[in-house]
């Protein structure tokens, strides 16, 4: 099969599988920042955003994506213009292997998009379904906390 997506602003076709599933064709298409860990929508290594709503992308028959908007991370920040969420996460210790990040920024960002001004618990719940090994949740909730103080003082 062959299929448009719009990922991060950009339309790229791909060829795939018709039981290929978005993470696997994101991968095979550049996009490594997707990352595949449990492949049963129980970690979150591999969410992205789909028409702006937070999704595991191993659960997610790339066929019924196309034509779609696909956000992963890049979409959000990069290396060179990181996002607040990502600049804070780095500052508070938040990150260290690095492969839960990418689901834990989309998490963070989806969150603060409807609630910029979260509560702990509230940060928790929207890190539901995201697992983390290395750190614990506890910086990652202080970052979190962090980006959303200063989005909040820089509008």
């Amino acid at each position: 099969m062959r299929g448009e997506f719009r990922i991060n602003g950009a339309i790229k076709e791909c060829e795939f599988a018709p039981e290929a599933v978005l993470a696997q064709v994101l991968r095979d298409n550049g996009h490594t920042e997707v990352k595949i860990g449990c492949n049963r929508g129980e970690c979150g290594a591999c969410v992205i955003l789909l028409d702006g709503e937070l999704v595991n992308s191993c659960q997610v028959l790339a066929a019924t994506a196309t034509g779609r908007e696909i956000t992963t991370v890049k979409g959000v920040g990069n290396l060179h213009e990181p996002h607040p969420i990502q600049t804070a996460l780095a500052e508070t210790g938040a990150v260290q292997c690095g492969f839960c990040t990418p689901g834990m920024v989309l998490a963070a960002f989806y969150l603060l998009s409807r609630n910029p001004d979260p509560t702990e618990k509230e940060i928790a719940n929207a890190l539901d379904g995201n697992l983390c090994r290395c750190t614990g949740y506890v910086k990652i909730i202080e970052g979190i906390k962090l980006a959303a103080e200063r989005m909040r003082a820089n509008g």
